[in-house]
C-alpha cells in the first residue's frame, strides 16, 4: 500500500515552524508601523510651523489658533495637533496620538514614549529619538 500526504506529525512540525517566525517577525512589523505613522506628525508639525512662520510675518506675532495655521488633525488622522503656547517670542506645537488609535500605545525601549511630539520655533524637537 503506497499512502500519499502528509502524517499528523509533519503538518505539526510546519505549524509550529510558521508560528515561531510569525511570533519573531510581528514585533517587529509592529514597531516598523508605528515609525512609519510617525512621519504623520512630523510633516504635521513641520507644517504647521511653516505656517506659523507665514502669521508671524503678517501679524509680527504667533497664533495660539490652531484655524490660523491648518486646523487640529494630521492627514491620516493618527494625531491630534495643538498649539502648547504661542506669543511674540515663539511658539511650541504638539501633536498627540489619538486615543484608541494605532499609535496611541506607541513606546518603545529603546525611543521611549512617542506618543506625543514636539517642535518649537527654535526648531527643538522633543523627546529628541522619536524624530
Amino acid at each position: 500500500m503506497n499512502n500519499k500526504g502528509f502524517s499528523l506529525i509533519e503538518l505539526m512540525i510546519v505549524l509550529a515552524i510558521i508560528g515561531v517566525l510569525g511570533a519573531i517577525a510581528y514585533p517587529s512589523y509592529d514597531s516598523y508601523m508605528k515609525k512609519s505613522r510617525r512621519s504623520d506628525a512630523k510633516v504635521a508639525l513641520q507644517g504647521m510651523a511653516d505656517r506659523q512662520e507665514r502669521f508671524y510675518l503678517q501679524n509680527n506675532t504667533y497664533t495660539t489658533n490652531t484655524v490660523n495655521v491648518g486646523g487640529t488633525g494630521t492627514d491620516k488622522n493618527y494625531y491630534a495637533l495643538s498649539i502648547a503656547s504661542a506669543d511674540v517670542n515663539g511658539f511650541a506645537l504638539t501633536a498627540t496620538a489619538v486615543a484608541g488609535g494605532p499609535q496611541a500605545n506607541d513606546t518603545t525601549t529603546n525611543q521611549g514614549d512617542c506618543t506625543v511630539l514636539q517642535l518649537t520655533a527654535a526648531g527643538a524637537k522633543t523627546p529628541n529619538p522619536c524624530w
